[in-house]
């Protein structure tokens, strides 16, 4: 009797499976969910799973995916409620045998149950029975002596192939090939050092090749021996790119030829090319009988040297490759940052330490991480990444088990050449829970210094215009019937009422982010009532106010309260700039742009000794001000009203004993305008 285990959190498709088999060869049994049904996979009595599980995410991926794992070998029949072919090809891909959509057909579930015990033959349907006695023929093939030979040499010869990533074993064993097949007597293989450029020019080392394997010769000699690239055997193949032999036109004409073959004990030498440079130098002396190698000997000993070049640079190559993967993975694993490699098939190529410490379960930190370790908030990120090929913004995840916690993640795609989904996709997750809490508190502290300069302001402010009413009252019952006491008082009332409403308004527009009312004025209107505003603070007899609208009058829609005031402080500025003989000039010129918008650039310029460029920096920040006397918000109060009408105020004068100029821009629509 075969054990049919369905994982569905729902009965009903339990129902309809046990009403389709036959009870007496199958025994069926619920589980709600894999956790459940965990003691059933350990003990290995599971025949069938039918699984009932949404195709629609990547979640019901990670539950095939932790299926499969328990049960390797048992077919798996997946149910959903709709098919998508993504998701359905995942699932294939991960073992499934079949994906069906609920209902359970009865016949089809039954037919497809009864399909899986067909025993499956291998190769070809056997051939129809012969009654015929035949007797048995046995074939002998007799093989040559030079063929035998050959398939021997083969033989030998493919024992290099077993060190093909080991350049060292590789060469010594070729050596030894050849000296059982020429009976080669000495032979010493010289190699450039593979960090060095294709020239055989290198930064950090000499400009030649060092012994890599050698027989018959002394290790004490080949330590300190080298062959250069620029003369001696080294240069003339490095040049010519032909074998050389001792007793050639051309050694003979070489002493460092010559001396070089001498010291080695060799009658020619071979150069070694990987068919675009030269890598190496191979220096042989003759046979042990005494005869020299000849020509075709050589020829072929050269080809072969060829095919050996372009396997050591494949070894270069490889041990530059595993080189650069070792460092990636050092760097990868000491990084703060949890970093995870995760392929196209969902599995996890890398993980260093943070990101285990971070995804895996508690108590198993030291297995492998699996994909469905990861939370579903970023598996679903990083399968979208792998799917699609695009990276996505980095985003802020809080996880549900720790919500105090706060990490910055980005999730890369790794796409090749031509490519449109990504093969892997790289997961950074950094945890910027502290730096979050720093960032905070560094507001909170930035918001009560803050606080504590504007307390302190407000209190000197506000003191000051409190002094000469508390004196007058001090006086009151004594002087009242004084006319020039009542008058005196009525004085340090009125400066002490314009000083506090002053600062009201300055917090009130502080305060604002909105326009609460908007009125069409003429500009010139606007300018002519602040700055009959900023004289009542400076009521300066000298004082003179210039104002050129370019002889078009021009209407501005706005809060006409706070333009006004925004206005009156940069006035009031200007006329404190040279109190004495204060001149205030207004300029006042628009800029046409698409559509019938545009600005009107409003410059106020003084006759003091203008802005230091540190000065013009700092003028728009509250409490910043070159006076002994006041808040320091006029001109941020200023900024701010601008702003809130969508415009922007720039200092323009920052040349010393200059006069000063500050520039208001606001958005203008000339449509509403009225030329005369």
């Amino acid at each position: 009797m075969k054990t049919l285990l369905v994982l569905a959190p729902h009965p009903e498709l339990a129902d309809a499976v046990r009403g389709a088999l036959d009870p007496e060869k199958y025994r069926l049994i619920h589980r709600i969910s894999l956790e459940e049904a965990d003691p059933l996979l350990v003990r290995g009595v599971v025949d069938v799973c039918v699984l009932d599980v949404e195709l629609a995410n990547v979640q019901g991926i990670w539950v095939l995916e932790k299926l499969r794992r328990r049960l390797p070998a048992v077919p798996i029949i997946a149910y959903t409620e709709s098919r998508d072919w993504q998701w359905e090809e995942e699932a294939y891909l991960n073992g499934v045998s079949h994906v069906l959509t609920k209902p359970a057909r009865p016949r089809m579930l039954n037919a497809l149950i009864e399909r899986l015990w067909v025993p499956r033959v291998a190769g070809r349907p056997p051939a129809r029975s012969v009654t015929a006695n035949i007797s048995p023929i046995t074939t002998s093939v007799e093989v040559g002596g030079d063929a035998e030979e050959t398939l021997s040499t083969l033989r030998d010869f493919s024992g290099i192939l077993t060190h093909s990533l080991n350049a060292e074993a590789l060469l010594r064993k070729f050596l030894l090939q050849l000296r059982e097949i020429l009976g080669v007597n000495r032979a010493a293989l010289f190699l450039r050092q593979s960090g060095s450029s294709p020239d055989g020019r290198s930064s950090g080392e000499a400009q030649s090749m060092r012994s890599a394997c050698a027989l018959g010769l002394s290790s004490g000699l080949l330590e300190h021996f080298e062959l250069s690239f620029d003369t001696g055997i080294g240069g003339y193949l490095h040049r010519e790119g032909r074998i050389v032999r001792r007793d050639s036109a051309e050694a003979h004409a070489d002493p460092q030829m010559q001396k070089e073959f001498e010291i080695l004990g060799a009658q020619v030498a071979v150069p070694m090319f990987d068919r675009e440079t030269l890598i190496g130098v191979a220096a042989f002396d003759g046979r042990v009988t005494g005869e020299p190698i000849g020509n075709s000997e050589l020829e072929l000993i050269f080809h072969l040297l060829e095919e050996l070049g372009l396997a050591v640079k494949n070894i270069w190559l490889h041990d530059q490759l595993l080189g650069n993967h070792e460092m990636m993975t050092d760097i990868l694993r000491e990084l703060s940052s949890a970093c995870v490699v995760v392929s196209r098939d969902l599995v996890i190529q890398h993980a260093n330490k943070a990101a285990r410490m971070l995804f895996s379960r508690p108590g198993n930190r030291s297995v492998d991480l699996e994909f469905s370790d990861i939370p579903q908030a970023l598996g679903s990120k990083v399968y979208q990444v792998i799917k699609t090929g695009a990276g996505v913004a980095t985003f802020k995840h809080q996880p549900t088990e720790s919500p105090q916690k706060l990490f910055q993640v980005t999730v890369v795609p790794f796409v090749r050449p031509g490519a449109v989904a990504a093969h892997a996709a790289l997961l950074i997750v950094e945890d910027h829970t502290q730096a979050e809490a720093f960032r905070k508190l560094e507001i909170e502290a930035a918001n009560l210094r803050l606080i504590k300069v504007m307390a302190d302001r407000l209190a000197h402010e506000v003191g000051n215009a409190l002094v000469p009413l508390s004196t007058h009252q001090q006086l009151l019952g004594e002087k009242f019937k004084d006319p020039e006491f009542r008058a005196s008082l009525d004085l340090a009332m009125s400066d002490g009422v314009k000083r506090v409403s002053r600062l009201i308004n300055q917090m009130r527009y502080l305060a604002r982010d909105s326009i609460l009312t908007k009125e069409a004025v003429s500009l010139t209107q606007l300018i002519d009532e602040a700055y009959k505003e900023a004289y009542k603070y400076q009521p300066t007899k000298s004082a003179k106010l210039y104002f050129d609208d370019g002889k078009h009058p021009i209407i501005i829609v706005g809060d006409r309260a706070a333009l006004r005031h925004a206005f009156a402080e940069v006035i009031l500025n200007a006329i404190q700039a040279n109190p004495t003989d204060a001149k205030v000039q207004i300029q006042a010129q628009t800029e046409t742009g698409p559509a019938g918008l545009g600005w009107i650039h409003i410059e106020i310029v003084d006759n003091g000794t203008g802005f230091t460029a540190e000065a013009a920096q700092k003028v728009p920040a509250p409490f910043f001000t070159t006076r002994t006397v006041g808040l320091g918000l006029g001109l941020c109060v200023t900024k701010k009203i601008v702003e809130v009408h969508q415009g922007r105020l720039t200092i323009v004068g920052t040349v010393p004993n200059m006069p000063g100029t500050v520039r208001i821009s606001l958005p203008l629509n000339l449509a509403a305008n009225v030329t005369k």
